[in-house]
């Protein structure tokens, strides 16, 4: 059986060559999309191996060709661009496999011989889809392994359980599978378990009729109902009180749920993404989670690594939230070299929504246009409020670089500088306070009436603000 390569790197070419033909297979290889083309118009080949950027164009975007010359043949995809767009993108085409650079060369092989002698092998043709947007950031090799379980669920509704630390993301990877899913043109609802006292949990996830309880003074839809047709995210699952357990999984049995007070039973097409960042096994042993309902949730479970695992993104991270920062109206910076280093070195702890927090404070605090490692390290040991001064020349630091930038006109600038400050430092308060106005608002010495009016003028929401991510 003849397999056809096509990679520009010589070297990779050799190695790859050589363990396919360890397998039994005929290696024919070219660089180039024109010559992969001249190829498959020539001669019948078992397997196509390609890299995405070759000297003429993008491997990925003339799949199209490829199916058009060989509509059966399997295809296996390779890239160093080892990110979650190029694995989407990846899987947009029906590849057989992707394999993110640098890969395991036996593990290719493998894959080469179960693409060939299998018949899922024929890999459906399917128009390509140019994704925009995608919340997660990292390239390194633990990323690499989320990105390709998150593809493998894309064109299916199978349950996903989520695990992983506290502020590693849990959600943005739920809204990644719903967003580029069969399911994406339906509703996102997000709800954590954890966050609603347990005598309301199942109003919340099930609805109630009127009358049903005291307060209940109108029909309400809940979680599942207002999830038809789209993706149903249970944050901290197991925080959930065990009648609520119980529940669940009829619903995710029967699919169909019964309001609280009710007797219809209502149909609902929901894909169902869960997370938690506790171990649910010895909470099955301890009675306090259900193991039919673990069961249940756990048919694919995608593990994410801690930040102080993937010690390579946290850059990129660093950057990406610099710019998200000014995006929200604080001053904009750039990340030395150096500062990035110093950033990878630290543990944290808190994961990526403590490094996020950090940027933030530092994009807010910073004196230099350039953040360099020295800024770093005078944040994390924790600027001196000392009677030298030093955090009131910080604030006047940060105002003048803002003033810098923003020269807004003469008579608006209070108003300007109230607006561009306001915004942040609520964000601030409100993730110190977990999201608890009452805390907040005595925290910035205001009344809480003002806090509520001013956070819906300034369209904040306090669960949205201090959601996992």
């Amino acid at each position: 059986m003849s397999v056809l390569l096509v990679e520009d790197d010589a070297s990779i070419a050799i190695v790859i060559t050589a363990a396919l033909e360890a397998e039994g297979f005929a290696v024919t290889h070219c660089d180039s999309i024109a010559e992969r083309d001249r190829l498959l118009g020539d001669q019948s080949f078992a397997a196509l191996v390609t890299d995405v950027i070759l000297t003429d164009g993008d491997g990925i975007e003339t799949i199209g060709t490829v199916r058009q010359l060989a509509p059966a043949m399997p295809i296996i995809i390779l890239s160093a661009q080892n990110t979650l767009d190029t694995a989407v993108r990846a899987s947009d085409t029906g590849a057989f496999e992707y394999f993110p650079k640098p890969f395991d060369i036996d593990e290719l092989a493998r894959t080469v011989r179960q693409a060939v002698g299998s018949s899922s092998g024929r890999a459906k043709a399917e128009e390509e889809a140019q994704v925009q947007g995608l919340p997660l950031v990292g390239r390194s090799a633990p990323m690499q392994a989320v990105y390709r379980m998150i593809t493998r669920v894309l064109r299916n509704d199978l349950t996903v359980l989520i695990l992983g630390e506290s502020g590693t993301g849990k959600e943005l990877v739920a809204e990644a599978i719903h967003q580029l899913g069969q399911r994406k043109t339906g509703p996102f609802v997000a709800v954590n378990t954890a966050a609603i006292p347990g005598e309301l949990i199942e109003s919340e996830l099930f609805g109630h009729e009127k009358g049903a309880f005291t307060g209940a003074v109108v029909r309400h839809a809940g979680k599942f109902e207002q999830a038809q047709g789209g993706t149903l995210f249970l944050d901290e699952i197991g925080d959930m009180p065990m009648q609520a357990q119980t529940r669940l999984l009829r619903a995710l049995q029967s699919g169909t749920i019964r309001r609280v007070g009710g007797r219809e039973e209502i149909a609902v097409d929901v894909r169902i993404v869960a997370a938690t960042n506790r171990e649910l096994e010895p909470m099955i042993s301890a009675g306090t989670f259900r193991e039919d309902l673990f069961y249940r949730l756990n048919v694919v479970p995608i593990m994410l690594p801690p930040l102080r695992d993937r010690a390579d993104d946290i850059a990129a991270l660093a950057r990406h939230f610099l710019a998200a920062a000014a995006s929200e109206g604080l001053p904009r910076h750039s990340l030395s070299d150096d500062a990035a280093a110093s950033l990878a070195r630290q543990p944290w702890r808190g994961n990526v929504r403590e490094l996020r927090n950090f940027i933030y404070r530092l994009a807010l605090l910073a004196r230099e246009n350039v953040i360099d490692a020295a800024a770093i390290t005078a944040l994390l040991s924790g600027m001196p409020k000392s009677d030298d001064g030093r955090g009131a020349a910080d604030l006047e630091s940060a105002v003048s670089g803002w003033l810098a930038d923003a020269d807004p006109p003469a008579g608006t600038l209070y108003d300007a500088a109230l607006a561009a400050f306001e915004r942040p430092l609520f964000i601030s308060v409100l993730r110190r306070t977990g999201g608890n106005q009452l805390r907040a608002a005595q925290l910035l010495g205001i009344n809480r009436n003002t806090l509520r009016k001013r956070l819906h003028e300034l369209n904040l929401d306090p669960l949205q603000v201090v959601r996992p991510g």
